[in-house]
């Protein structure tokens, strides 16, 4: 049946089964044609239909990762906080009530998670839950907490793996696929809690490989399911005494430098190399050409998409060049020149060790060079690239 918004009838008689609003307000009075129902038939058609119920859970993280698990004053168990959407409540909408309700919390409802859809149970409802991110809360939202409407007993702030173990076996699968979901930023699908073939996120990564060996995905969800990675391209430039370029975003810890760079819009077909050349004009202000291909990095943090950085040449940058810098506003903040011996105290280990690898490969006349979070392929794969020195 077609999903015709309450207010506006279709405009033509929909195809398919009998129990269509044409069909049946086909005998009824209306001021229309007999094939077209009024608005407020149509309106009272879909109000009568059975729907499942739905609800939304908010994932409400504290500033240090731990998530927000209720214990309610009228049953047993814990619980995340949310509860049913009412009337014509959207999930955003009916969440928002519930966080204001039940704890005395204003905040904006974030993104979509997940969505469990559980088969009907004792009440004989289906169930649709949405999960949605709210936070993270800073510490004094955080201890503000309060129960108005004292259907909450207690607040735990719990790590997550502390809150899958207290939470119902029918909620902590929806916690779990919500967090997959927030690391790699996708949306997890949920069936009575399971991740179904082909959910972006939550699908255990053996499973995954058990249905790709199998046969069992098609196309669509064979793409869906496969890991992601994030893909960058930053400039290597140094001034006439050879310190490199760096630049301080106006974003992330203070006082931490980066490369010219970000991120590949490989979704308008962008290249590597273009996006170098966009990225370093928009935040420096001046055109600096690409030269060869110095390094590729790759990096990776559990549960987390892979990192790619493509890192080039930019050449060395005469005084006149680095006295037209100018940092593009609320993205930068300022930007320097540092020798190579200053790295240490002004970048992340990992880029350091990307920026001294591709400094060699410049002056050397090697390279592109492969690496494993800094260091050359082969070397201390496994266990070494995750290390910091």
């Amino acid at each position: 049946m077609p999903d015709t918004p309450p207010d506006r009838p279709s405009d033509t008689a929909p195809d398919g089964p009998s129990d269509t609003p044409a069909d049946a307000l086909a005998d009824s009075p209306a001021d229309g044609p007999a094939d077209r129902p009024s608005p407020e038939q149509v309106r009272a058609y879909y109000a009568a239909r059975p729907s499942p119920l739905v609800a939304a859970t908010g994932l409400v993280l504290d500033d240090t990762g731990r998530v927000l698990v209720l214990t309610p004053s009228y049953k047993a168990g814990r619980e995340l906080p949310g509860g049913t959407v009412e009337g014509t409540e959207t999930p955003e909408e009916g969440l928002a009530r519930e966080l204001k309700e039940e704890l005395d919390l204003s905040v904006p409802v974030g993104r979509l998670l997940a969505v469990d859809s559980r088969t009907p149970g004792s009440l004989g409802r289906s169930l649709v839950v949405h999960v949605h991110l709210v936070g993270p809360l800073s510490p004094a939202r955080a201890a503000a907490l309060s129960f108005p409407d004292g259907e909450v007993a207690e607040a735990h702030w719990l790590a997550p793996e502390e809150a899958y173990a207290v939470l119902p076996a029918r909620i902590a699968p929806r916690l779990r696929a919500g967090l997959a979901a927030l690391r790699t930023g996708s949306v997890a699908h949920l069936v009575d809690g399971v991740p179904q073939p082909g959910s972006p996120a939550g699908l255990d990564p053996e499973r995954r490989t058990a249905l790709e060996h199998a046969g069992l995905f098609d196309a669509a969800s064979h793409r869906a399911a496969r890991p992601k990675a994030l893909t960058a391209a930053s400039m290597l430039c140094t001034d006439e005494a050879g310190g490199v370029l760096l630049v301080e975003p106006a974003y992330g810890k203070p006082g931490r430098w980066h490369l010219p760079g970000g991120g590949i819009d490989s979704d308008l077909g962008e290249t590597p190399r273009a996006a170098a050349r966009r990225e370093a004009h928009e935040e420096l202000g001046v055109e600096v050409e690409p030269g060869r291909l110095l390094g590729v990095n790759w990096a990776h943090k559990p549960g987390y998409p892979a990192r790619i950085r493509f890192l080039y040449d930019g050449g060395v940058l005469d005084a006149g060049t680095l006295a037209r810098i100018r940092p593009a506003p609320g993205e930068l903040l300022r930007w320097r020149t540092a020798a190579p011996g200053e790295l240490r105290g002004l970048v992340k280990p990992n880029l350091r060790r990307q920026i001294e690898a591709c400094l060699r490969a410049r002056a050397e006349g090697t390279g592109p060079l492969e690496l494993l979070a800094g260091r050359p392929a082969g070397a201390g794969e496994g266990g070494a690239a995750g290390r910091k020195r």
